[in-house]
Order: C-alpha cells, then structure tokens, then sequence
C-alpha cells in the first residue's frame, strides 16, 4: 500500500489517512506541530464573518442552521459490526459542539453547492491561513483498492498538524478520542466543516452511503504522513494533551 518506515519499533502509514493521494517514495521531512490550545482557537473563530443567512460561520450550540439543527454527534458503543455502521449506545449519548471544542475540534455549516465562488470559506480559508486545497472523491468506481483503503482510513493514528476536511456531497464518519480515551462518532454530511488539532488520535470511515467527495485544505504544503497509535512520543501529541488540560481550567 503507502510507503512505511520504522522508528522505535513504531509502524508509520502514510495511507491511513483519510482522501490521501499515492505518497512520494521517500515521506516528507517531518515539520514543527502547529498547535493551537482550544481556547485561543476559539477566540479566532468568534472574529469569523457570518453566513449569508445572518448565521455566525462557527455554530454555537443550540443555533438553528439549514437542513440540520447541528452536526450531530455521539458516544460509540463497542460493537465490531461494520464500521459504516450508527454504533449509537443505547440509550444514545449525544456529544455537543462544546464538548468538541473542549476537545479541540472545530466545525462550520456551510454552501457546498457554492464553495467555489462562497467568500464565507474564502474568508475562513484567508483567516486560518488554508492556502493549499484540493478535492478527492471516495467511492468504489473512484478509489482504486477501494475496499483495502476503506479499513486503511480506519486504523487509529494522528499527525503532526491539523486535519481540515469539508464535505461537498456525501457522507462519513469522523471519530475522535476524548479526554478519557472514548469514541465519540461525528456524522459528516454536504455542507459540514471540520478541523481536528494536530495531536489527536482518530479515524474515518465512510457510512453506509459508501460515497463522499471532500475538499482537503492545509496550511503550507501538505504533509500527508498519518502515525499508528501508540504515537504518545511525538511533541504534537503532548501539546494536545496539555490543551485539554487548559480547556478544563
């Protein structure tokens, strides 16, 4: 599959990343982790402009917004069934937007039908300093290994800088650990925005819908390299773990 190398006896894939390209023979250079605390990362989303109805472009939780009253999330149960799969608890334990941002993780609803010429992700885009784009499509007629790569993007790993991904048609799964080590299960849909910190062990895996097209935005070149936990060692991570530790404060 992707390139691997070993450090430490730890197993690196450069392809258990969610919409990865085919990697360069030789893995980048790894780069410093830029790692922004929740609360200072909170404070450049309230400067953000609004959407065209009025509507802030960084939900608060509780607001109404087209289509769906707010991205939905929940805690998963610990069932092996396919991945594609709700996996709610029973009963079900919804996770809200400010759990998420306490863990670090940032969402907006914006006009997929209109993300090419929409100045709300442009100013967004101008604000976070996302300079690099492209969009790739997951489906079985789209992704070669369609199957191989599916079970690839779900394998648990983190990096070394943000993940920012924005759903143009389709649908999937983020899941995040929170501060005690549970899955929380984060349904991404057309419109969804999502940023997860550098530091944060997660996966993806698309849902019984089995297609999305995405937009992958980065800061700078990208840096595709995803690491298998345990990746506990890595400066990105420590720094993620002392954020939550000042979000609770």
């Amino acid at each position: 599959m992707g390139g691997e190398c070993c450090g430490s006896r730890r197993l690196v894939r450069t392809l258990n990343c969610p919409f990865l390209p085919q990697p360069d023979p030789v893995a980048p250079a790894q780069k410093a982790p830029r790692v922004v605390s929740p609360p200072r990362e909170a404070e450049r989303r309230s400067r953000l402009p609004s959407v065209g109805t009025g509507s802030p472009a960084g939900w608060e939780e509780g607001e109404a917004r087209p289509g769906r009253a707010m991205v939905e999330a929940w805690y998963m149960d610990e069932s092996a069934e396919d991945q594609r799969q709700a996996h709610r608890r029973e009963p079900n334990e919804p996770v809200s937007l400010t759990l998420l941002q306490q863990l670090g993780v940032f969402y907006w609803k914006l006009d997929a039908d209109n993300y090419e010429t929409d100045p709300v992700l442009a100013e967004i885009r101008k604000e976070r300093n996302y300079n690099w784009m492209d969009i790739i499509t997951i489906h079985k007629d789209k992704l070669p290994n369609y199957e191989d790569k599916i079970k690839i993007f779900y394998e648990e790993h983190l990096h070394l800088d943000d993940e920012i991904r924005y759903i143009l048609e389709g649908s999937g799964y983020f899941d995040v650990r929170d501060k005690d080590d549970k899955w929380i299960r984060i349904a991404m849909e057309k419109g969804d925005m999502i940023t997860l910190p550098a530091g944060i062990y997660h996966r993806f895996t698309l849902d019984e819908s089995n297609y999305v097209k995405a937009m992958r935005l980065f800061v700078g070149e990208p840096v595709w390299t995803a690491y298998n936990r345990p990746a506990d060692h890595f400066p990105a991570r420590v720094q993620y773990q002392k954020s939550l530790v000042q979000a609770a404060q």
